[in-house]
Formats: C-alpha cells, sequence, structure tokens
C-alpha cells in the first residue's frame, strides 16, 4: 500500500504571513474575553459539564455519531428505562474531555500516555497506536482513498514522539500559540495514529493545549461546530498542507474558527449567567432550602435527578425529592417519568443550550 510520506514536524519557513498576524490579534482577543467571562461562573463544573456535552454531540456528529440533546441529558440521568447506544458513545466524549483536563492540570503537560488514555476512554478500548497496516481516507461521496496516512507503527511512534515534543517544549518553535495549535491539529489527524477516534481526540487536543498554554483556564472552546458548518473546507485544506504545503489557508481557516467560536460561546455563557442569576433571585426569595450548591446543580445538570441533588448537597433522599418536587411544583423545574424513576428538566436552560442544533 502507498503511503502518502508525512514528515516530522521541522518547520524551516516563516509561516506566520501578514495575513495571519493580523487575525492573530482578533483571535487572541475573543480568547482572552471569553477567559475572562468563564472566570466569573461559581463552579467551573458548570460550564465543563453543559458546553462539553454540546462539543461532545457537535464533535461526535462530524464521525455521524447522531444524537439529540434530550437523549444525551437523558443518558447522563443513568435510569432504567432508557438506553441509547450514540448518545452514550457521546458520553464517552465528556468523559475522555474531563479525563484529559485532569491529566494536564498538574504539570501543563500533554504527554502520549494521556492522548491515549483520552482516546482509550473515548473509544472504551486499550488499543493504542495502530500497529497493523490498512486506515486510509477516505471521500465519504466517492469512497476514493485521498489520503495514506503512516502504516507502520515504528513510524506511527516516532512521529508522535516528535509531536509530543512540539506540544510541551516550546523552545523548538516561536510561533504564536493558536499557529501551532493549528499545526498539532494538522500532524495530529495526517499521523492518524489510532483505529478509530482520531477525529474526536484531536479536537479534544485542541482545547488542552490552549488550556496548557494558559490562554483559557477551562477546557471550553470548542472547534466542532465551525468545524461541521465549514466541513468541506477542512478537508479540503488539511489536504492542501499535504499535497502543497500550503499552510497560510489552513492556519487562517483555525483561526477564524477560534475567534467565531469564542464570540459565540462569549454569548452563551452570558445567557447562561443572566439565567442564573433570576434563578438565585427567586431561590433566595422564596425557598428556606436555597443553596450555592442547589443553584450549582441546577445549572450543571440540564436534567437533574434525586441521587445528583442527594450526592451535591449532601442530603437525605427524602429531602432531596422534597426539594425537586417543590421546584417542580412552582414551575421553576419540569417533572418528568423515566421507567420507574424520575428526572427534573431545567427547561430554560435546556432552551438555551439547544437553540443552534
Amino acid at each position: 500500500m502507498k503511503t502518502d510520506k508525512l514528515k516530522k514536524i521541522q518547520l524551516e519557513k516563516d509561516i506566520e504571513t501578514k495575513k495571519i498576524l493580523k487575525k492573530l490579534a482578533s483571535a487572541h482577543r475573543a480568547l482572552a474575553e471569553l477567559k475572562g467571562i468563564a472566570a466569573s461562573i461559581p463552579n467551573k463544573n458548570i460550564l465543563i459539564n453543559t458546553l462539553g456535552l454540546k462539543e461532545a454531540k457537535d464533535s461526535s456528529a462530524i464521525e455521524n455519531i447522531i444524537t439529540t440533546h434530550d437523549d444525551l441529558y437523558k443518558t447522563a440521568l443513568n435510569l432504567d428505562g432508557f438506553k441509547s447506544l450514540d448518545a452514550k458513545e457521546i458520553q464517552n466524549y465528556i468523559a475522555a474531555l474531563k479525563i484529559g483536563f485532569h491529566l494536564i492540570l498538574k504539570n501543563k503537560t500533554l504527554t502520549n500516555n494521556h492522548i491515549i488514555k483520552i482516546q482509550s476512554v473515548l473509544e472504551n478500548n486499550d488499543a493504542g497506536f495502530r500497529k497493523l497496516p490498512g486506515t486510509t481516507l477516505k471521500d465519504t461521496a466517492t469512497n476514493k482513498t485521498i489520503y495514506t496516512p503512516p502504516q507502520d507503527y515504528n513510524t506511527i511512534q516516532e512521529l508522535m514522539t516528535n509531536l509530543e515534543k512540539f506540544i510541551n517544549d516550546d523552545a523548538l518553535s516561536e510561533f504564536d500559540f493558536l499557529v501551532k495549535m493549528a499545526i498539532i491539529h494538522y500532524q495530529f489527524e495526517s499521523i492518524h495514529p489510532f483505529y478509530d477516534g482520531n477525529g474526536r481526540t484531536g479536537r479534544i487536543i485542541n482545547v488542552l493545549y490552549l488550556v496548557i498554554k494558559d490562554l483559557l483556564d477551562l477546557p471550553i472552546l470548542y472547534l466542532s461546530r465551525y468545524i461541521i458548518e465549514h466541513k468541506g473546507e477542512y478537508y479540503k485544506l488539511l489536504q492542501e498542507v499535504r499535497n502543497s504545503d500550503n499552510w497560510e489557508n489552513w492556519i487562517l481557516y483555525m483561526l477564524n474558527g477560534v475567534e467565531q467560536t469564542a464570540k459565540e460561546t462569549i454569548l452563551l455563557i452570558e445567557q447562561i449567567k443572566k439565567l442564573m442569576f433570576e434563578y438565585k433571585n427567586l431561590l433566595r426569595t422564596n425557598y428556606k432550602f436555597y443553596s450555592q450548591d442547589l443553584l450549582n446543580n441546577l445549572f450543571k445538570h440540564p436534567y437533574t435527578k434525586i441521587g445528583f441533588i442527594e450526592k451535591d448537597l449532601n442530603v437525605s433522599r427524602i429531602t432531596a425529592a422534597n426539594y425537586l418536587n417543590q421546584l417542580a411544583k412552582d414551575g421553576l423545574l419540569k417533572k418528568e417519568k423515566l421507567g420507574t424513576g424520575n428526572y427534573y428538566v431545567n427547561e430554560k436552560l435546556f432552551t438555551i443550550l439547544t437553540e443552534r442544533t
């Protein structure tokens, strides 16, 4: 099988053109604003859970794993009476993202072992890097092979070691971190080191890299929606780098994605903040059982349940049920039955999170 020769990352020419430098300025401004507004949300798990689930859904949709928001949130409840294999697979994505975030926090590094762990959670297997030949990337419309990644295990390992160094050793390149992110994403997708899950793993690497380089504190800049909207261009520009070293258009595409997605996420977080403030005032004014932990729970879980309240508030099951039933009776939540259990929907939050499906 003929393999397209993929080089290690050793860019000798300056690929930061005037167009790229101009776009870098606006992309960094948007990212800095996103970092700031995210810090104003009192509990980091609110954004990781809610925005992470949106990203999990979109990222999986690129790979034709499709589900509804309703199914996705129901799956997170782990209640009897509901099973969705696609939704469960998407839940694996959010689990992989959280594990990746935990792994990088201590030393602000992203190693190959970390990447392998992320992919293993995502795909629920321990296959590791590809050892058998036969992987090709095909045009979905024509089924024609458009790119053949490295086939040999030793070559894959060698290229991934080179990529690992590029991710973690800033002395290897003076390029801007956002330019490096675009290079890393291109290289990872071109190595295609795993049998499955390369696209989703690569998109998790993107946001973890931004956290490692302190451009964000939380992994909440998700490019999957942007990629879905410009999917043809995404694959075309990746291939142009492989075929003709056309870095400028690829990097501009990624920078546009960062800027556009950051601005959209800022608006989304502002809506969540406004609704949280509204609920905080209602709860604090009208309910003796108000607490910040209760408020956080109702926004961390668009669909919550008695067990979540029990755990987060450290109260009895009867007390948790009383809280939720009272909020449902007063219209702050909507009570639904699933199998033998109940769940409670924060409908206003659900609307905010699903306006753009």
